[in-house]
């Protein structure tokens, strides 16, 4: 998010684009918890438009 310049509001906006419902609050809480399935990660990351992810 912070790469791409991305705030919670925004997020939640491109999450309901890919058909993900979420409120801002919730995902404030899932994001400070640090404490998300890969799932909502992998549908983050499509939300954010990546293509491509390095991992190591």
């Amino acid at each position: 998010m912070a790469r791409r310049s991305v705030t919670y509001a925004q997020l939640v906006e491109k999450l309901a684009a890919i058909g993900v419902e979420e409120t801002e609050r919730n995902l404030r809480n899932k994001v400070s918890r640090g404490k998300f399935t890969a799932g909502f990660l992998l549908q983050c990351l499509a939300a954010l438009g990546t293509e491509h992810l390095q991992l190591g």
